[in-house]
């Protein structure tokens, strides 16, 4: 239950805005309304009504990838995909993007290997807008030169973004090597070479031949009617024709030949990786796969042994790259920085062999299928994770539902997990991987804020919208607010919030201790925080580390504890589930052999960040935008973990871990009387001692201007992060001015002003973002961006006369009217999803926010003004005030 190590799962998307891979579990079979359809031009369309809120996803799914690109363009379709986002005919870019911003909500597309998706989440009362979208961008994509020169320069910032990832690098080689002379040897991602040799005509040419409606899946999940929603479909999508569609491409595996690739990175740890080529979504063996990948990540396996015991900082298994053929499944271990990696690879290769000649544990076999079917019912509790669930079962996976891989999971046995293991981990067929930690330069700062380069400002062209988008989002309404939560308070303090939700039968529990370890650990003790928060995987004190695990997996549950604490268990084990989760956080073991090991790693993981640019780049922005002794320069070193003792550790949990400092949020098919009546029998003997630690930061002055450089070698691209301190804390109203204002700025995506002007305009770069960060008692502006180290000055000035912008003038009426129709649209997209409710409800809790808060928002929202805007950005935020720190070749 290590929490370390985020950096590493970028694999999961790997490159071109892939989206992650959706484990294979089944949705619920109770309980959602299910539509099928197919339409005369073969349209299949899937619709799955989930009431959880009223919000619709539209996952618009087309059954061609890189797989399908021309030889020698691996990123065809991904540049397609970009291209739908610059216009059809009858919808330009300019109105799509407003439409886009004004339903609010995700509006994305990935490319895979064997799909290309387009999806929208928008309140439900917008979804005849997000199919008339989709159903344009069928008929017809423009692909005029002009277009794609402009959208070149952005996709090539997205693959110098990728290629600044170690793990990635890793990856596209493991993938050439495994699948060479196939299509399976490219992920979706592309080249700069390849875009530059791409045409408009080769973009038409793919359009022509792939995007048919016999060619996609429409998944459409949420609070929908099923059958009024698909006679929209047919409205929108029955006069498109159905076109002959070219042949695909044959797959023909060849032996993979074990390789070694060696990778420098910029990690603050190294990583040992192992790539297998496993069986892919149409083999018989792709169940028993699943399951054995599940086995290999449990806690009670022999791989995370070797992080239990001391031998590794962590290791784990996940499997990406899952087509028909063959799927690509990573073992990997992490190892401190200046370590050597072979010893751990060694062990890693043990563990592997011994699954394969001596099989696996039955009982781990067995919670691997209990915990499937568990999960099977949680995909109920997000809409959108519903239409994805489906979108990939039947667009990449070729199923009739993802039923169909819940009940092959069903049927696996022990014997068959065994064949699939002394098939699949072969290690002579492996390809490793070792990404080492090289040294960084040295930062250098200049105290200027140099580099700014002229631009003369553009007006703002208004947009008109279609009438058919016109008639649903130009109105702007205040969207009702349907939760009602329960609050109740303990004797002991402890906050309780539950929320019934019969979505489906789960209960999910979340829960937040308000503290501040920075404030709370001693001068010469910092790392308390992180060596306690570890030890929390090594059981209780009446269950140990397998005993508590295998406690879970009887109940097919998944927990977490420690400040930040979380338990989903289906309804049937919530007794259960809750008192596993009441005994490890209030009453965890801390062994002491576990203490010593848990010390060590955490020393080697802090050693090794120390001196990695990702740290040096947040110490930089720490140094700039604090006083010198301010709690937040203050970090943990090796000498201050290894200075910690076992007693000091179980000082700093009795004073941190206290029920009047605790909220905890129960959302699930449940009464507020049987959660309360749960909650008391587990939590209510918890007692608080002493005063209350000190968690609020204290108020900063203005910083200094300030840049800073950070070398990073490994990477292609620049990171560069702009912030500064603000004067005014979470309870200011000019937070809701400064808030809507930075929808303006880069909330909208290609209709906000940063994206228009950094990306569409310019294509200086893929992504840009700005937020406020506004806590109980400091605040903090930050804009972050990625691009090629000759473009940072230019870019850096359009954001600096944009921000001026906003503070010499009112933003106009239309950019004013579709901020608000976006914040006001989010409402009911906060309640998406299980998770998204409750964690809403604890951030609010723990900054002292009524629990309705949004709805209290939404009429602020709706009665600002564009001067009000204008003068809360002139009074707060200092264009040239900036901190501005950059990470990766230098910047020119």
């Amino acid at each position: 239950m290590r929490k370390f190590f985020p950096a590493l799962f970028m694999l999961a998307l790997l490159s071109g805005g892939l989206r992650a891979a959706t484990p294979v579990h089944a949705a619920p079979k109770a309980r959602a309304q299910i539509l099928r359809a197919r339409l005369s031009n073969g349209l299949r369309v899937v619709i799955i009504r989930d009431p959880l809120a009223q919000v619709v996803t539209t996952v618009l799914n087309y059954r061609v990838g890189a797989d399908e690109a021309p030889a020698g363009f691996p990123g065809m379709a991904h540049a397609q995909e970009h291209m739908m986002f610059r216009g059809s005919p009858g919808l330009s870019m300019a109105q799509l993007a407003e439409i886009a911003q004004a339903m609010g909500g995700d509006y994305d597309a990935d490319t895979q290997n064997n799909v290309t998706q387009y999806f929208f989440t928008t309140p439900a009362q917008d979804l005849d807008v997000a199919l008339h979208v989709e159903s344009i961008r069928m008929r017809g994509v423009l692909d005029t030169p002009a277009l794609w020169e402009k959208e070149r320069g952005a996709i090539e910032q997205e693959v110098s973004r990728d290629h600044s990832n170690p793990f990635y690098k890793f990856y596209i080689q493991a993938l050439t090597r495994m699948f060479r002379g196939t299509p399976y040897a490219h992920n979706a991602l592309g080249s700069r070479h390849s875009f530059n040799l791409t045409t408009v005509a080769m973009l038409r040419k793919f359009h022509a031949a792939w995007y048919a409606p016999n060619n996609a899946i429409l998944i459409i999940t949420g609070d929908v009617h099923p059958h009024m929603a698909l006679a929209q479909v047919k409205k929108d999508f029955s006069g498109i024709s159905a076109k002959k569609l070219p042949q695909r491409p044959t797959i023909k595996l060849r032996p993979v030949h074990s390789a070694m690739i060696q990778v420098p990175s910029d990690l603050p740890y190294g990583i040992e990786a192992l790539a297998l080529r496993l069986p892919g979504t149409a083999s018989p063996d792709f169940a028993a796969a699943q399951v054995l990948g599940d086995v290999l990540n449990s806690q009670r396996g022999a791989l995370y042994g070797l992080t239990a015991h001391g031998q590794a900082l962590g290791t784990g298994f996940f499997s990406n790259h899952q087509l028909p053929r063959a799927s690509v499944g990573m073992v990997y271990g992490v190892f401190p920085k200046g370590a050597p990696g072979q010893p751990l690879l060694h062990l890693i290769r043990q563990v592997l062999r011994q699954y394969a000649r001596k099989g696996v544990p039955a009982d781990l076999v067995a919670a691997a299928k209990r915990d499937e079917l568990a999960q099977a019912e949680f995909h109920a509790n997000s809409i959108a994770g519903l239409a994805f669930l489906w979108s990939d079962a039947l667009a990449v996976e070729g199923r009739h539902s993802p039923q169909d891989n819940i009940r092959a999971i069903q049927k696996v046995t022990v014997s068959q997990v065994n064949a699939v293991a002394r098939k699949y981990l072969n290690l002579h067929h492996a390809i490793t991987g070792i990404l080492t930690p090289t040294a960084t330069g040295k930062p250098s700062t200049n105290a200027q804020f140099g580099g700014l380069e002229s631009f003369a400002p553009k007006n703002v062209k208004l947009v008109t919208l279609p009438p058919w988008a016109a008639r649903a989002l130009n109105r702007l309404q205040i969207p009702a607010w349907n939760l009602q939560p329960v609050t109740s308070t303990l004797p002991n303090g402890l906050q309780l919030i539950v929320v019934p939700e019969k979505i489906s039968p789960t209960v999910s529990v979340y829960g937040q201790i308000r503290s501040n370890p920075q404030l709370e650990e001693p001068a010469g003790q910092e790392g308390e925080d992180s060596v306690l928060n570890q030890l929390f995987s090594w059981g209780t004190t009446s269950l140990n580390r397998l005993a508590y695990q295998k406690a879970l997996d009887d109940i097919g549950a998944s927990e977490s504890a420690g400040e930040s604490f979380s338990l989903q268990v289906l309804r049937s084990h919530f007794a259960r589930g809750l008192e596993l989760l009441a005994d490890n956080e209030l009453h965890p073991a801390l062994p002491a052999p576990a203490f010593q090991i848990v010390q060590r790693q955490t020393a080697g993981e802090v050693m090794g960040e120390l001196h990695s640019p990702g740290f040096l780049a947040q110490l930089a922005l720490n140094h700039g935008l604090f006083p010198a002794h301010d709690p937040e320069q203050r970090h943990a070193t090796p000498a201050t973990v290894m200075h910690l003792t076992l007693p000091v550790i179980t000082r700093y949990f009795r004073k941190v871990f206290r029920p009047d400092l605790t909220t905890l949020v129960i959302i699930g098919d449940i009464s507020p009387a049987q959660a309360r009546a749960a909650v008391e029998k587990d939590f209510g003997a918890w007692k608080a001692a002493g005063p209350h630690p000190l968690t609020d930061w204290p108020p900063v002055p203005a910083n200094p201007v300030a840049t800073t450089h950070v070398p990073d070698p490994s990477r292609v691209q620049v990171s560069v992060t702009m912030a500064e301190t603000l004067g005014l804390n979470r309870y200011n109203p000019a937070y809701y001015s400064l808030q809507l204002g930075n929808q303006v700025l880069s909330g909208g995506l290609f209709a906000s002003r940063l994206y228009r002007d950094l990306r569409e305009n310019t294509g200086l770069v893929y992504y840009v973002n700005s937020s406020f960060q506004v806590g109980r008692s400091r605040a903090i502006y930050s804009i972050h961006y990625g691009c090629d180290p000759d473009k940072v000055s230019q870019a850096q000035a359009i954001v600096v006369r944009d921000l001026r912008q906003m503070q010499t003038a009112p933003v106009t009426a239309a950019e004013l009217r579709q901020a608000k129709a976006q914040i006001l649209r989010d409402l009911p997209l906060a309640q998406a999803s299980v998770g998204a409710i409750a964690n809403g409800l604890l951030s609010r809790s723990l900054l002292h926010l009524p629990l309705n808060e949004p709805e209290i928002a939404a009429r602020i929202y709706f009665q600002l003004s564009a001067r009000q805007v204008q003068q809360a950005f002139r009074k707060w935020v200092r264009p040239l005030g900036f901190v501005e720190v950059t990470q990766g070749p230098a910047p020119k």
